[in-house]
């Protein structure tokens, strides 16, 4: 049992609330680095995919879950920051500069965005930011020259620093001796595994530090209360286009990592369909909590691996048993991810708004308070503030 009774201010600003949650995070990276050395290369296929919709879903977080802007255009922020980066590695700009470059334009965009639509709330936010994405699909797919079209556009290999033998040497920046320092090929799914992680710790400690700072902390009053925010002195405009573009830029990050997993890039890889996933992922884990984005991305490619496992139990079965023809052709109906994944964004919504991290939080409480527990500990109220009623 754990109890953290606060005496100070700057315990609130801590990385880590006690030792436990340090000793916690220690043995989950320890896990993480060493996965890839006994994992199988399938199962290191789908830990890159939850890398990167984790790091998507922390940019989507930042927009909806700590400033309560609703977005369905982040497929958008995903396409340009993976066309960017395969452009930028096609002129030949190295990978360590590609990536940055590519996720500063996908926030430089969601700046341009963020900025005309202040004035959005609710469902017009949404609308908006879904007109961008179906903008930004169209200028992919008609944009030949730059994204190839509706032929696609192929993503070189991860080039990093490196120091060269005669016999190896393809080209670099300087020699020292017999060595020569260059960029050279890194590919493999393990390398873009680690290239994820690093990725994802860097996003974490940003959306961390971000909530710890002043800025963060006016992202939390605009989502809880734009009329108590501008009271309080807080700039809405400045804020929310900060916001935007902080999210854009986690996003691109996202979208540039992307582009290595598929390696070719076309206009319908980016659809609204992926903006609905990141929302779900949002939704299930948790709005509003760091730990609901990687939770809820673990939820969604779970999902996506055993719906085809799913398919073809059924489909086998119904070799056997003539009464499972109907429901062999229910699984294997067009749009069954789709309405798979919106019915579960409403169960959520309705039954569980915290996510999985709030249900785990409530398991946590539970058997911390045991048995002093009161049933009235989990009971639900109501999301907004006294002054959300002066609209």
């Amino acid at each position: 049992m754990r109890f953290v009774f606060k005496t100070r201010y700057e315990q609130d600003l801590r990385l880590w609330r006690h030792k436990g949650d340090l000793i916690a995070y220690g043995l989950l990276a320890i896990f993480l680095v060493t996965f890839p050395m006994y994992a199988d290369l399938y199962y290191v296929g789908e830990a890159n995919m939850w890398l990167i919709y984790s790091i998507a879903a922390l940019g989507l977080m930042i927009a909806i879950g700590f400033t309560g802007m609703v977005s369905l255009g982040h497929s958008a922020f995903l396409g340009i920051g993976a066309y960017a980066h395969a452009y930028f590695l096609q002129l030949g700009i190295p990978f360590v500069f590609s990536l940055p470059l590519a996720a500063m334009l996908s926030g430089v965009m969601g700046v341009c965005v963020g900025r005309p639509t202040l004035r959005m709330h609710g469902l017009y936010l949404a609308i908006a930011t879904l007109a961008f994405a179906l903008i930004t699909q169209e200028v992919m797919s008609k944009w030949s020259s730059v994204t190839g079209g509706f032929d696609g556009l192929p993503v070189a290999a991860p080039d990093f620093l490196s120091i060269q033998t005669e016999e190896i040497y393809q080209g670099g920046l300087f020699s020292v001796g017999g060595l020569h320092v260059g960029w050279t090929e890194l590919w493999s799914p393990a390398s873009l595994y680690y290239i994820c992680l690093v990725v994802l710790a860097f996003a974490a400690l940003l959306a961390k530090n971000l909530l710890r700072s002043p800025t963060g902390r006016a992202f939390v009053a605009i989502r809880d209360s734009e009329v108590s925010a501008q009271s309080m002195g807080i700039h809405l405009a400045q804020y929310k286009t900060t916001a935007f573009g902080i999210s854009a830029f986690v996003t691109g990050l996202a979208g540039g990592l992307f582009a290595h997993q598929i390696t070719h890039l076309a206009p319908d890889a980016f659809n609204i369909f992926i903006s609905i996933e990141l929302l779900l992922i949002c939704v299930v884990g948790g709005i509003g909590t760091i730990q609901g984005a990687l939770l809820g991305a673990m939820f969604l490619v779970a999902l996506r691996s055993l719906i085809p496992i799913a398919r073809d139990a059924v489909t086998a079965g119904a070799a056997e048993a003539d009464w499972l023809s109907g429901l062999v052709r229910f699984v294997n109906a067009p749009g069954l991810e789709a309405g798979l994944f919106g019915l579960l964004l409403v169960i959520f919504i309705i039954f569980e708004p915290f996510g999985l991290y709030g249900r785990w939080l409530k398991i946590k409480t539970y058997f911390d308070l045991f048995p002093l527990y009161k049933k009235a500990t989990f009971a639900r109220q109501k999301s907004y503030v006294k002054t959300e009623r002066l609209r």
